[in-house]
């Protein structure tokens, strides 16, 4: 027998009439979607944007000179403006310096003088590449005029540098494999150079004065360091062969280098370890012996100390620091008999605007031995203004 079906719960007496649909559900809200204008305002508070106007002073009382620098952006920050000057401490002012810098431009004037150094840059395409300096009065700034073109791809690149009007350089590369170099100096000799890999971190370059004046120069890289032969004069103006070279390498857990100058071979020895530093090293045939020793005490705490056999001559340095922001020193030199004592307030290598308040601060004490009473007590100041 079959069993029977359960009854339906909810019959319906019409089976030709269909079931009413359920009832529909009440539509939910549409998502609300933040205020982009709060978050574009708060994504801008959040991301800390370079100040307007930037004034940092300096002074030194061993020259008893201030130094100040005032930079400020210009064009919605396409374009920055420098000035910079000296003082001394009857506000007399030297040293006047004016710079405009882009991306692609800059000039820097130098007021005294009334000279003018240009700098351009110019990415023509991925692979050329155009710049160009010019000095308005030649060497008054510090930079030498110069125009240089490049061009490069994947497997060949060339470029030309002019400096001055007095000296012309072309290179020409072949990927990583050869390298051709072209130096001339106008009124002058020039040199030609090829070099040639001829393995991983193996390299051989050969160059040669224009117009020859002797056999070219061969110069060998490798890991352990490189060996150049070349010609010189000796004493008695005859041209010998020389050999330079340098080579490097582990020894007993320290890395021992030998270097070999003009007959002069230098042997040195490095051991350093998590708290010992020792480094002796001979100069042959001067027999000239000295050693460095290191020893850190703790974290904060090490003594260093050198002596010379030869001169008998020794210095010592204690350095104490307390975090990144103070650092204490004291030391002794032996071969001009002074004692030294200096406080840094502020990471000694970095900037004025890392550093506490943005300010940096030194002292130091020099004690002559021979003339105690002549000691000197030295400052210098360092601060910085964002406005």
């Amino acid at each position: 027998m079959e069993t029977p079906l359960p009854p339906n719960p909810n019959p319906n007496p019409n089976p030709n009439q269909l079931e009413a649909p359920p009832p529909p559900q009440p539509s939910s809200p549409p998502p609300s979607f933040p205020n982009i204008a709060r978050i574009s305002s708060f994504a801008a508070a959040a991301v800390p944007r370079r100040p307007a106007i930037r004034l940092t002073s300096e002074f030194d009382s061993d020259s008893s000179l201030f130094f100040h620098k005032v930079s400020f952006r210009l064009f919605d920050r396409l374009a920055k403006l420098k000035l910079s000057f000296q003082n001394d401490r009857n506000g007399d002012v030297s040293s006047p310096h004016l710079g405009f810098l882009t991306r692609y431009f800059s000039v820097l004037y130098d007021v005294e003088s009334r000279n003018a150094l240009l700098n351009g840059s110019l990415d023509v395409s991925p692979s050329l590449q155009l710049k160009a300096t010019h000095d308005v009065k030649n060497d008054q700034i510090g930079k030498p005029e110069y125009i240089h073109i490049g061009w490069s791809t994947s497997s060949l690149s060339m470029s030309c540098t002019s400096k001055n009007d007095k000296s012309i350089v072309y290179c020409l590369c072949f990927g990583r494999v050869l390298q051709f170099k072209y130096h001339r100096e106008k009124e002058q000799q020039g040199e030609v150079a090829m070099i040639a890999s001829l393995a991983p971190s193996y390299k051989l370059e050969l160059s040669s004065a224009v117009p020859t004046l002797g056999l070219p120069r061969a110069t060998l890289r490798f890991p352990l360091g490189e060996v150049s032969v070349a010609e010189r004069e000796d004493e008695e103006l005859k041209r010998v062969l020389s050999i330079n070279g340098i080579l490097k390498g582990q020894l007993m857990n320290g890395v021992c280098t030998a270097l070999y100058k003009d007959n002069d071979l230098n042997l040195r020895y490095s051991y350093k370890d998590g708290e010992l530093t020792f480094i002796p090293s001979v100069s042959l045939p001067a027999n000239a012996l000295s050693f460095a020793f290191k020893r850190r005490f703790s974290p904060a705490d090490k003594l260093s100390y050198w002596y010379h056999f030869d001169t008998s001559a020794w210095s010592t340095v204690y350095k104490h620091t307390v975090g990144k922001d103070l650092k204490f020193k004291a030391g002794y030199d032996s071969e001009v008999r002074l004692g030294w004592a200096s406080l840094w307030v502020g990471d000694e290598d970095g900037k004025a605007k890392t550093a506490p308040m943005k300010m940096k601060v030194q002292f130091m004490l020099q004690v002559p031995q021979d003339d105690v009473r002549s000691s000197a007590v030295m400052f210098r100041v360092k601060k910085r203004w964002d406005i």
